[in-house]
C-alpha cells in the first residue's frame, strides 16, 4: 500500500491578551519548563524506575521457574511477567531519548512498526512471535540479541518470553536436558533488563537537556511526546487492534498476531496503553501537561474533546472480553465499535494535536488512517 508521509501545517501562536475560547494562561506565559519538569521527575524517571523493579522480580520468579518448572511455579511468574509488561505498556510515550538510542521498543516488544506487508498468517509482522528463530536459537546456542533483523526483533524480549514461558507445552519443554532452552530465557531476560538499566541509568543526565528543550521542533521533547502519542496510537489501531481483526486483510482475522498471545491478556494491554496515554497527555493529573498546554493556546474545546475521546476509547476497548484472539470473531461488533473510536481519537492527536502545538508528525505508516 502507498506509504504517506504526514507532514502537518506548522501553526504559529502569537498571543498578547487571553483567547476568546476560554484559553487559560497565555502562550507566552505558559511555562513548558514546569510542564516538562512534571514530566520528567512524576512520570518518566518513576515510570522507567518501575519498569526496571518490575523486572527484577520477573527475573526472580523465571528462575524459580526454571529451577523448577510446575503449574505453581509457572503461575507466580505470569504474574510478575503480565505486571511487567502492564507496567512496559505505561512507559511507551517515553520511547525518545535514552530509550530510542537503545532502541528500546523494537527490542522489548516489537510491533512490527506500522509497516504492514503480509498476506499469510506465516509472515512476521504486527505483534508476531518468531517460533523458528526462537527454536533455532536454542538449538544452535549461536546467536546475537543485538542483531538488527526482523527475526531477532521478534524473537526476544516481552513476546519471547510469552512463548517460551507459556507457550503450547512450556513446562513440559523445561524439562530434562533442557540446559540451552533455560540459558535462552536468562538471555532473553537479561537483555531486556539491561535495555531498561541503561536507560534509568541514561535518565540521570538526560534530565537536563529535557526539561531545558522548551521549542516544539522535530526532536524536541514537546515533538517527542506528541509523536510517540500519535505513534501509539496508530499502534492501538494498526497491530494491536485493526490488523489483527482484519482490517487490512480484507476481513481476514489473524487471531495469533495479537499481543501477548499465550497470556490472553490482550485487552488489558490495550486499555492500559490508552489509559497511560491519557495520563501522559494530561501531565498525569496533577502537574502540567499537554492538555494544560492547549489549553493556554486557547484550545479548551479540543483539549476537552481529546480527553472525552480517550475516556470513551478506553471504554470500549474494556467492553471487549480477553482474550481478544477469541473476540476477534465472537464479539465483533464490540471490537469494530472499539475500532471506530479509536480512528476518531487518532486524528484528534496526529492531526489537530498536532496542529494546534505546532509538532511536526515525523513518522511514517502505509496503511491510512
Amino acid at each position: 500500500m502507498k506509504k504517506i508521509v504526514f507532514v502537518l501545517a506548522v501553526t504559529v501562536f502569537c498571543a498578547c491578551s487571553k483567547s476568546s475560547d476560554k484559553g487559560g494562561e497565555t502562550p507566552n506565559a505558559f511555562d513548558k519548563t514546569a510542564m516538562l519538569t512534571n514530566y520528567a521527575d512524576n512520570l518518566i524517571i518513576p515510570g522507567y524506575t518501575a519498569l526496571q523493579q518490575k523486572l527484577q522480580v520477573l527475573q526472580a520468579a523465571s528462575d524459580a521457574f526454571l529451577a523448577a518448572p510446575t503449574i505453581a511455579t509457572q503461575a507466580t511468574l505470569k504474574t510478575a511477567y503480565t505486571d511487567a509488561q502492564l507496567q512496559y505498556e505505561r512507559i511507551t510515550s517515553f520511547h525518545f531519548g535514552p530509550a530510542e538510542t537503545v532502541l528500546l521498543d523494537i527490542f522489548a516488544n516489537f510491533s512490527g512498526s506500522l509497516d504492514y506487508n503480509f498476506n499469510t498468517a506465516g509472515q512476521l509482522t504486527g505483534f508476531s512471535i518468531d517460533s523458528v528463530s526462537i527454536e533455532n536459537n536454542i538449538s544452535t546456542g549461536t546467536y546475537n540479541l543485538a542483531t538488527m533483523s526482523r527475526a531477532s526483533f521478534y524473537s526476544q524480549g516481552f513476546p519471547a518470553l510469552n512463548y517460551l514461558c507459556f507457550g503450547p507445552n512450556a513446562i513440559a519443554k523445561f524439562g530434562t536436558n533442557t540446559a540451552a532452552r533455560v540459558k535462552y530465557v536468562k538471555d532473553v531476560l537479561a537483555r531486556l533488563k539491561g535495555l531498561v538499566d541503561g536507560v534509568v541509568t541514561s535518565w540521570g543526565t538526560y534530565r537536563a537537556d529535557f526539561i531545558s528543550n522548551t521549542k516544539t521542533n522535530v526532536g524536541s521533547p514537546i515533538g517527542n511526546m506528541v509523536n510517540q502519542i500519535a505513534y501509539q496510537m496508530d499502534l492501538l489501531k494498526g497491530p494491536r487492534i485493526g490488523w489483527p481483526f482484519g482490517k487490512q486483510s480484507n476481513g481476514t482475522v489473524f487471531a495469533t498476531k495479537v499481543e501477548a498471545y499465550f497470556t490472553n491478556n490482550s485487552v488489558a494491554l490495550a486499555v492500559e496503553n490508552i489509559n497511560a496515554l491519557k495520563k501522559t497527555y494530561n501531565g498525569g493529573g496533577n502537574g502540567k501537561g499537554l492538555s494544560d498546554y492547549l489549553v493556554a493556546l486557547g484550545k479548551t474545546t479540543l483539549n476537552n474533546d481529546i480527553l472525552a475521546q480517550f475516556d470513551l476509547v478506553s471504554t470500549k476497548l474494556s467492553a471487549i472480553p480477553d482474550p481478544l484472539s477469541t473476540s476477534l470473531t465472537t464479539q465483533t461488533a464490540v471490537v469494530e465499535a472499539a475500532y471506530k473510536e479509536i480512528q476518531k481519537l487518532l486524528t484528534l492527536i496526529k492531526t489537530d494535536l498536532a496542529s494546534a502545538t505546532a509538532v511536526q508528525i515525523t513518522f511514517v505508516d502505509n496503511d491510512g488512517d
